[in-house]
């Protein structure tokens, strides 16, 4: 069955519709059984902060001066206002007082209607007189058998003065329940002559009856209201038809006002709680506070009274629609508040195009707008209606057309080119194995475009690497980059840049040169390191003539203590069995501070812990270990053997490959061999005898870097660990006037080294090195 509309004018029979509807009870059990009073702070006003963000606040709120305009979240315009104000004044007119509700701890709440707890969540003068607030749900309950358990009639009082009416046009009543009849009316007997009483009913047997969205009758039906009601008062209808034993998936009946598409009916709704509230609108106006109809005053009668409320310039009196009485608008071209005088403001129609279209140049004007059309154009007839069409002559047409027709024809091309090269720079992305990198955390990935402001087209050329030329570059943060590119690219190549850029993005720490990033989008990938200032290790040991500059032995002790440490954190503290494959002095970079970094990953390969054979090394001969050179196997002891060669160069300053093609490594152990020191071969800038034992412990740790049985040869973190030992006997000067341990177990083979080619494959630029003064600290440059 459908919803049965009930409504009823006060004094005729309430038998309308086909089935008997009567009211339940008297007036005074209506009292005694409705809901008492909640207290200041209800359930509603805790909805207030949320519902209030629903409607947005009327431009240019004003209330009187000296007055409070905002209670918590919510602007109270005038003719609301809360108390008095400066000077004792009222700061709203008779029947329009608000109160500023607060909590236990005095904290705002939000505002109510005085003398109640009716939570109001929007106050609008223009361009409708409303109040938008919240009311509670009526209810009644039932047990199992069918025995009344509880009601409320939902009954609030708040309107004494007779200044609201429930709006018709923008709330409707909902009765939710199985078998349930209710209705509502302004108030007990009906305070005025043109109440009305409106309901509806609805049915339905059992859980699965009722439908989501569906409210025609079936657990829900629901109907306007007529215009005129007052306060709210809700009764439920008696009917001999059906009992409510049984209905444990409907124990309860609801019925309730609320504005219009706000409520949504669910059959979960069948049993919500009882302490719901809902948002309904109040529609109020200027009326005499009076009961009867007759002591209202409309616009024309209001317009000779003192007490007249539109007391702004360029304001309108309107007679209310729902209930006597009036309301002020702002005349057409202003907004503000017309209740207030100078309250109605001009308007700036220029800067609200949607509401108010201009075609052509708009000029804001009082209390309205001007709208032109641009000089060069015209238009029949309203520029405010219609575009404004050029006034060009056939041949400027013409010529515009050419012109345009040859622009569009360049702009297609440079968009066709445009699209080219953005294709090729994707192509070149995946190629370069972009759909991998970019899943690489703390790497970045610069465009081509930001790769040339870094480089400035790559106009300062650092150095020549084994992958190409090295440029300088500057970040955005003013912090110096060195750009890597290739000079050879194959597919071999190509997997060796894939496999740099992941290990590299890895490698977190303060000795291996940091990676910050890459370019994808070019044939040649290019790599964007950080900026070593002083060079590489190579430069800095073996320069010539008036850049030669003198490192005293604790400078030297801290880059192998640096460049140990960093080798240690690839061999042993990374996610990855990692070995170089290249260790040299040229792969060392020096920056601003002496620190030392490990470079040049482009050469070393990510191996599982199960496979040790390295299918491609390349590396400069004379460094790499004799063992690799028989085997094919590299192993972490490679790395060591190299190192130790690097060694070598920082105490006795001389290239790895020296003289006539000398090779250090096989004359530093055969004098090892001779004499038991290399105290010959030792610098002569740094070989005093405060410095003679540290030398000598290097040298040894050297040597057993560079035995030719892999198991002898210490590990990194061995090595990294003496070399700490020597820095701190050195501090606490422990390390001075003692002499030098034995070299015991030394052995040189006949299998070791004698001779290498010099390795060409890099080299970097870096800064030139002023001269020294004969100081034993750090050199500055």
């Amino acid at each position: 069955m459908g919803a049965c509309r009930l409504l009823f004018k006060e004094g005729e029979p309430k038998d309308s519709c086909s089935w008997q509807a009567t009211i339940r009870e008297s007036e005074a059990e209506n009292q005694q059984r409705q809901t008492p009073p909640v207290k200041m702070v209800s359930p509603a006003l805790l909805m207030l902060a949320v519902l209030a963000m629903a409607a947005p606040p009327a431009a240019s709120l004003i209330g009187k001066p000296g007055c409070l305009t905002r209670c918590g979240d919510v602007d109270i315009p005038y003719p609301f206002g809360i108390g008095t104000g400066t000077g004792g004044v009222n700061c709203s007119l008779p029947g329009f007082e608000i109160s500023c509700a607060t909590n236990g701890s005095g904290s705002t709440v939000g505002p109510v209607l005085s003398d109640t707890d009716i939570a109001v969540l929007n106050i609008s003068v223009m361009p409708r007189p409303e109040a938008r607030v919240l009311l509670p749900v009526a209810w009644q309950c039932f047990n199992s058998t069918g025995y009344s358990t509880g009601k409320s009639y939902g009954t609030v009082k708040f309107n004494p003065a007779g200044v609201y009416r429930i709006s018709d046009t923008h709330n409707e009543l909902f009765v939710l329940g199985c078998n349930t009849l209710m209705y509502t009316n302004s108030g007990p007997r009906g305070r005025y002559r043109y109440t009305f009483y409106t309901g509806c009913m609805t049915f339905c047997n059992d859980s699965g009856s009722a439908q989501d969205g569906k409210c025609a009758g079936i657990g829900c039906c629901h109907v306007d209201i007529p215009p005129g009601l007052t306060d709210n008062w809700m009764q439920f209808g008696d009917t001999n038809f059906w009992s409510h034993k049984g209905q444990e998936f409907s124990p309860c009946d609801y019925g309730f006002i609320v504005e219009k598409g706000y409520y949504s009916f669910r059959a979960s709704d069948l049993t919500m709680p009882v302490n719901r509230t809902m948002p309904l609108r109040l529609d109020w106006a200027i009326r005499s506070g009076g009961k009867s109809r007759s002591s209202s005053m409309s616009c024309t009668a209001a317009k000779n009274k003192p007490q007249y409320a539109c007391v702004s310039g360029h304001s309108e009196c309107v007679d209310s629609t729902n209930g006597p009485g009036y309301f002020c608008n702002c005349t057409q071209g202003y907004e503000g508040n017309p209740y207030i005088v100078d309250g109605c403001k001009n308007i700036n129609e220029c800067t609200r195009p949607t509401e108010y279209p201009c075609h052509g140049v708009c000029r804001d004007i009082e209390g309205s707008y001007e709208c032109k059309c641009r000089a060069g154009y015209q238009n029949n007839g309203d520029p405010k209606e219609q575009p404004c069409s050029p006034k060009f002559p056939l041949a400027a047409q013409l010529a515009l057309g050419i012109t345009l027709g040859v622009s569009l024809l360049i702009v297609a091309t440079l968009l066709t080119l445009m699209v080219i090269h953005k294709r090729r720079m994707n192509e070149y992305f995946k190629k370069n194995g972009g759909s991998v990198l970019q899943k690489v955390e703390s790497i970045k990935i610069f465009t081509k475009d930001e790769l040339n402001k870094i480089t400035k087209n790559n106009s300062e050329v650092l150095g020549q690497g084994g992958f190409g030329k090295v440029y300088k570059g500057t970040l955005e943060d003013s912090s110096m980059v060195a750009v890597k590119s290739s000079i050879e690219v194959n597919e071999e190549r190509k997997e060796d840049f894939t496999n740099e850029v992941t290990i590299q993005s890895q490698m977190i720490h303060r000795n291996i040169l940091k990676l910050v990033g890459c370019c994808l989008e070019v044939d040649v990938p290019m790599l964007v390191y950080e900026f070593a200032a002083k060079g590489s290790l190579q430069d800095v040991l073996h320069r010539e003539g008036a850049h030669r500059l003198p490192i005293p032995l604790d400078l030297r002790l801290e880059i192998a203590i640096g460049s140990a440490e960093g080798l240690r954190y690839m061999h042993s503290l990374t996610n990855h069995t990692i070995r170089h494959g290249d260790v040299k002095p040229d792969n060392i970079l020096i920056d601003d501070q002496w620190i030392p970094k490990i470079s040049d990953f482009g050469l070393s390969k990510l191996l599982k812990v199960d496979n040790h054979i390295a299918t491609m090394v390349i590396g400069c001969m004379s460094y790499l270990d004799p063992v690799f050179m028989k085997t094919g196997l590299l192993t972490q002891k490679s790395d060591v053997y190299s190192f130790g060669a690097v060694l070598l160069e920082l105490i006795t300053r001389k290239k790895i490959v020296y003289g006539k093609n000398n090779s250090l490594i096989i004359e530093f152990c055969r004098l090892y061999e001779k004499e038991g020191s290399g105290r010959a071969m030792f610098d002569k800038d740094i070989a005093t005898e405060e410095n003679i034992f540290i030398l000598e412990e290097i040298g040894k740790l050297a040597i057993e870097c560079l035995k030719d049985d892999v198991n002898d040869r210490p590990d990194m973190n061995e090595v990294a660990e003496q070399l700490v030992m020597l820095r701190r006997d050195r501090k606490y000067g422990k390390a001075q006037n003692r002499s030098p341990r034995s070299f015991e177990g030394i052995a040189i083979t006949s299998d070791s080294p004698r001779s290498f080619a010099t390795d060409t494959t890099s080299s970097s630029a870096a800064t030139p090195l002023p001269s020294a003064t004969p100081s034993r600290e750090f050199p500055d440059l």
